[in-house]
């Protein structure tokens, strides 16, 4: 299977509009909407839709300084120093999801204590409004034909000819991190949080379901060729940073139930 030839940007009069940057922006725009929605349904009236608004807008300036800085950081730090402006050609990917997530705790904090809240009733009420952000941005690593797979000879296995010189068929690990990381964590996070839960437990979800998806989906995907494996021809970056989100989203779990007995 052939993926589909979608080209990276298209054309609004004299502007070319990056489809990885629109992916950001509907992210962005979902996160309002969703928790405008939830901010209108809830019993005690905590969030506003002005709130939310500002909410959404630090959550953004965290996301885009972090997830780049972070990408430099943890990626390719020695490339970024020899052609520096390359910082900011955002259009071109280089966005890494665990700085971004640094980035946006560091905003979030702000806000919380701009508005007089704890840190994790604020993160408990951001954490469902982030998943169809996460594949949104999957779908146009997919459309920008990065972050592929390993070689495959399932059915669904695609080849990218404008990206990939070996022409092999890969896995389409940018689709699998889109329905994980953006369906079924969407799902997992909204639902449970329609109801009441202790403090924490929304925020300890969503670090445990992140963790283990991104970490399985790295058993498939083609790590970056400047770092490679770490170990054993499977252990990679991606997943050096997703398992503490596992083993620490544990213990918040742990103490959000227990804070409660």
């Amino acid at each position: 299977m052939v993926a589909p030839d979608i080209q990276p940007y298209f054309e609004l009069g004299p502007l070319k509009i990056h489809w990885y940057g629109v992916m950001y922006l509907l992210g962005f725009l979902s996160a309002w909407w969703l928790g405008v929605r939830r901010a209108t349904h809830q019993a005690d009236a905590l969030w506003s839709e002005e709130q939310v608004g500002d909410l959404i807008f630090y959550a953004a300036i965290g996301v885009i300084l972090g997830g780049r800085l972070g990408y430099i950081l943890f990626y390719d730090f020695a490339a970024y120093m020899s052609h520096p402006l390359d910082l900011f050609k955002v259009w071109q990917g280089g966005m890494s999801f665990h700085g971004g997530l640094i980035g946006v705790l560091v905003a979030l904090w702000f806000f919380a204590r701009k508005m007089g809240l704890s840190f994790f009733q604020v993160t408990d009420f951001v954490a469902p409004l982030v998943p169809i952000g996460l594949g949104a941005g999957r779908i146009g690593n997919f459309i920008n034909g990065e972050l592929w797979g390993r070689e495959t000879d399932l059915p669904w296995g695609m080849v990218f000819p404008y990206t990939d010189p070996l022409l092999l068929s890969r896995h389409p690990s940018q689709l699998y991190e889109a329905l994980l990381e953006g369906g079924a964590l969407f799902l997992i996070l909204w639902f449970y949080s329609r109801h009441p839960r202790p403090v924490m437990a929304v925020s300890a979800l969503f670090l445990i379901f992140y963790g283990l998806f991104r970490s399985l989906v790295e058993l498939f995907r083609v790590p970056d060729t400047q770092i490679g494996y770490l170990a054993f021809e499977w252990f990679t970056m991606g997943q050096l940073l997703s398992l503490p989100m596992v083993v620490l989203g544990g213990v918040i779990w742990w103490l959000s139930h227990r804070a409660v007995k």
